[in-house]
């Protein structure tokens, strides 16, 4: 294989490399606030495009498939929101022994009682080809889940949720009557009739040109992504919050990535045991909805839960730095795991067909 051919396969992981370092040299070009304006890129429009595209690739059955999937969400509700959190303070009560900085050490815990992101852990399922209908479902109903028994307003978590991933979703999608009647049951006759009409409109002009031009979906999934990374990093790298003495940061670094690849490691062997009934598509939803941690939903709860406490920066160090790290992890994980799924569905499907009879 050529150098050119080469860096061509490998392009995503060269670009999460160049989006950081671009980030590191110039942070104020993508923070909040700064002439990319993430907070409206990112948060509304890119996030937006990316159910969008899963509304418009996702078939209606797909959908309400995944949502009857019960074990599944079972599963990574339990370990997101028990499991993880559980598991973690038992860790800190090891940790609490050295000389790490107790206030870094709550931070940890914090994060260990956060909800799975929106945005992040579907991107990187839809880039591997799991199951991106399981990983919507989860991650939306997890942030809805914590965030409305949560001191957070519960209005804004719905609004956003509801802007960002229910109506882009379902515009993307193709069955009328199925729509037509979701559309119904959550909004009153004058949204539903707009939405519908959208809808329609989506369905007879758009998604005819997508079948035939057939863009690459995979590839702009990945573009997105991209954005994140960089926009995440800027922020990361603009934050006078993280200002620690090298040995607490890099010690943090450590912990956070052995947390994040431990988990990963944990529910992907939970998953692929032989009664677990799940698919290989099944576990990349579960192993990225079950260990991503969301920044949006968990600094605005940290703000109101540690109110007036002057070591609120420290405390949120941890999930500063948690947030670049698993998309920088899963990013770098995509290739692997596309190839362990893609390999053993072929095993799977080889060993699902009927043996050949013998010839005496």
């Amino acid at each position: 294989m050529g150098l050119l051919e080469r860096l061509r396969k490998e392009w995503f992981i060269l670009g999460i490399v160049l989006v950081i370092a671009v980030a590191r040299l110039e942070p104020a070009v993508g923070v909040k606030g700064g002439p990319l304006k993430p907070e409206i890129t990112i948060t509304y429009i890119a996030v937006s495009a990316i159910f969008f595209n899963s509304g418009l690739s996702l078939k209606t059955e797909e959908l309400t498939s995944a949502l009857m999937h019960v074990k599944l969400h079972l599963f990574v509700q339990i370990f997101t929101l028990v499991f993880f959190p559980t598991a973690i303070w038992l860790f800190l009560q090891l940790l609490s022994i050295t000389p790490i900085n107790e206030w870094l050490l709550k931070g940890l815990q914090t994060v260990g009682c956060m909800p799975p992101p929106v945005s992040s852990a579907v991107i990187l399922t839809k880039a591997v080809g799991g199951n991106e209908a399981a990983a919507i479902f989860n991650s939306a109903f997890g942030s809805f889940l914590l965030g409305s028994s949560s001191s957070v307003p519960f209005t804004s978590i719905f609004s956003q949720l509801f802007m960002t991933v229910v109506v882009p979703l379902i515009i993307g999608q193709h069955s009328s009557r199925q729509v037509e009647g979701v559309w119904l049951y959550f909004t009153d006759k004058f949204l539903w009739v707009c939405s519908v009409t959208v809808t329609k409109i989506v369905r007879r002009y758009i998604k005819d040109w997508l079948e035939r031009k057939k863009p690459p979906f995979g590839a702009i999934s990945s573009c997105v992504l991209l954005m994140i990374i960089y926009t995440t990093f800027c922020d990361t790298f603009a934050n006078p919050n993280i200002d620690l003495d090298k040995f607490s940061l890099i010690i943090i670094v450590f912990i956070i990535f052995s947390i994040q690849m431990s988990f990963m490691f944990l529910t992907f062997l939970f998953s692929t045991r032989n009664n677990s009934s799940f698919t290989p598509a099944d576990t990349v939803a579960i192993v990225f909805c079950s260990t991503h941690k969301s920044l949006t939903l968990g600094i605005p709860m940290l703000k109101i839960v540690f109110a007036g406490y002057e070591h609120l920066s420290l405390i949120s160090v941890p999930l500063l730095i948690y947030h670049p790290a698993q998309i920088l992890l899963g990013s770098l994980l995509v290739p692997t795991i596309k190839s362990w799924m893609v390999s053993r569905q072929k095993a799977l499907k080889l060993t699902r067909q009927p043996k050949a009879p013998v010839k005496v």
